[in-house]
């Protein structure tokens, strides 16, 4: 009996169920969904590296499989000093990204000095009916290398023939300045079109280095 085989076998029970423990990647080969696994599950769709790269695009993976979708951002350093990191929907297969959005925009800021804090909402930063790239991050540290920014943006239901698309970003930065920004974004893309594919850049200069990840949420 191989090593797997014992593995498995020591976590059936006697009624023949199959403890977690006994389902592992090694175990178990090539599954691609279980009927009844938990709702909430984050599944890992896709992983893009930058490397002085003009613009991230995912035009697969966004369709009716899941009703909630998150990127995770890792690292992500700016060529440019003082870039801003933005993103855009489309709803042609990545043909156009100039989605109707309209979305709200707030930061916290602290220095590294304890010397200079901040609470307040960015109306230059926010979006009312425009086609134009979002910005979930701001004033990017580009000049160090250890500059960069991490977080999230979730995107609920994108293939809605119903409803308008709506997302949530958090993400905190180096500023240029030295200081930790942490930014909130939400907002909508307004369209009934299924949104299928999203594009991430920066407003100037390449995305220099960094991981973004694309996740499903298992549908309830």
């Amino acid at each position: 009996m191989g090593t797997i085989t014992r593995s498995l076998a020591n976590n059936i029970t006697t009624s023949g169920v199959i403890l977690p423990a006994g389902i592992t990647n090694a175990s178990v080969s090539a599954v691609t969904s279980f009927a009844n696994a938990s709702s909430g599950t984050l599944t890992l769709l896709s992983t893009q590296t930058a490397s002085a790269s003009a613009t991230i695009s995912f035009t697969t993976g966004l369709d009716s499989t899941y009703d909630e979708y998150i990127f995770k951002f890792i690292n992500i350093h700016p060529a440019t000093n003082g870039a801003e990191f933005t993103f855009n929907l489309s709803t042609d297969s990545g043909s156009n990204y100039n989605v109707t959005k309209t979305s709200a925009y707030f930061m916290a800021i602290h220095d590294e000095a304890d010397t200079f804090t901040v609470l307040e909402y960015r109306t230059d930063y926010d979006l009312a009916q425009s086609t134009s790239f979002q910005n979930l991050a701001r004033d990017l540290e580009g000049t160090d290398a250890d500059g960069n920014l991490s977080g999230s943006l979730t995107l609920f239901n994108p293939s809605s023939a119903t409803f308008v698309k709506h997302f949530i970003s958090r993400i905190n930065n180096q500023e240029t300045s030295g200081a930790s920004e942490d930014n909130f974004i939400a907002g909508y893309g307004n369209t009934t079109s299924a949104i299928n594919a999203i594009q991430f850049k920066m407003s100037s200069g390449n995305i220099d280095d960094g991981i973004i990840k694309l996740y499903g949420v298992k549908k309830s």
